[in-house]
């Protein structure tokens, strides 16, 4: 992989009075990404024939990335970058910077997307060579092995003033609702999907954007044996089809935890359950809970008296609840008022008799 590291070759660290700098910890990430090839990636993912920029494209979307791990909200804020031109050597403008985003167009935002894959493989591998594998997931059951985690989960970014896309969102408050998907094993962020603040948690075709990009940003050797969790009430038809399609790809294993709706069906099997089907849910140690407790409704559902109430769905989802005390002062439905307890309820194809 190539690496521009020119501007680093004289960097020293030590304990001093003079030539002090602030931010160091942004020439360190900066030089991560020269070392494992990211910036020459992206410089050749923006590498347009017959024109050679004044500054290196790859270098400047390298440096906006640098500053938004140092705190920055706006493209303006790079100026802390090049206010300390000693360290590290010519910084875009914020005018360059902003031309540098517009100038990306579709077929280079995928070459994009390989640069960051082709890169994460090579640290990946570098990882598995020096610790024998990737971090393992845990759970309260303990690690989860060689199964890589994906989270999709969507977040709410607050505007101060009006921007692109920015709208009342569902909190009440005024920005952006973008749907974010992350590896549990190792913390990297995989796939970002910008929406407007009024985009729903749980779409569709959201979800299945962000997942079919995250997963390719997973190594080969590894995207063959996933788990992948959903928070809040996302396990909408469109989603769950598509990862058990995934699963039932040859040589791949799926699995999947998702919220499910609380709705008249899955209000009618907890109220049916005996106090003998519920146990104590595990604290993150393993350890049983005292103030919770989970139940499997996939039974109740299957065979209601009213007839299969999953009958849509694919036959190996199970419907498992779980169960705690109201916290104080918040908003729940009447069914839970009425009974005390707030109900969580997720969909999941893990196969077994643990809950």
């Amino acid at each position: 992989m190539s690496k521009r590291t020119g501007w680093a070759r004289d960097l020293r660290v030590r304990v001093a009075g003079k030539g002090v700098v602030s931010h160091v910890g942004s020439g360190l990430l900066r030089m991560l990404a020269d070392q494992v090839g990211l910036t020459g990636g992206l410089s050749d993912a923006l590498r347009v024939r017959g024109f050679t920029p004044d500054l290196d494209r790859g270098r400047v979307l390298t440096d906006l990335a640098v500053a938004v791990a140092d705190g920055a909200t706006a493209i303006d804020d790079l100026r802390v970058l090049r206010d300390q031109g000693g360290l590290f050597g010519p910084v875009a403008s914020t005018t360059t910077a902003w031309r540098c985003l517009n100038e990306i167009n579709a077929v280079q935002l995928a070459r994009i997307e390989r640069a960051r894959a082709e890169t994460r493989a090579w640290v990946w591998r570098q990882i598995a060579a020096r610790h024998g594998r990737i971090p393992a997931a845990r759970t309260c059951y303990g690690d989860l092995g060689d199964t890589v985690v994906i989270r999709l989960d969507a977040s709410i970014v607050i505007a101060h003033s009006d921007k692109i896309g920015a709208k009342g969102t569902f909190k009440g408050t005024y920005g952006h609702h973008p749907l974010l998907a992350t590896c549990d094993n190792t913390g990297e962020l995989l796939v970002a999907l910008l929406r407007p603040g009024n985009a729903g948690s749980d779409t569709g075709t959201d979800h299945v954007t962000v997942l079919d990009a995250a997963i390719a940003q997973i190594p080969w050797p590894h995207r063959r044996n996933l788990l992948v969790t959903i928070d809040g009430a996302g396990a909408g038809h469109m989603i769950v089809d598509h990862l058990t399609t995934w699963n039932t790809r040859r040589g791949y294993r799926v699995e999947y935890s998702i919220g499910f709706d609380l709705d008249e069906r899955a209000r009618t099997a907890i109220g049916q359950l005996p106090p003998t089907a519920w146990e104590p849910a595990l604290n993150p140690h393993g350890a049983p809970r005292d103030d919770a407790d989970v139940a499997e409704l996939t039974g109740l559902l299957r065979h209601s008296a009213g007839g299969d109430q999953l009958t849509t769905w694919p036959e190996d989802m199970r419907v498992i609840v779980r169960r705690e005390p109201i916290p104080t002062g918040m908003q729940v439905s009447l069914f839970e008022q009425h009974n005390g307890y707030r109900y969580q309820v997720m969909a999941t194809n893990t196969i077994g008799g643990c809950i």
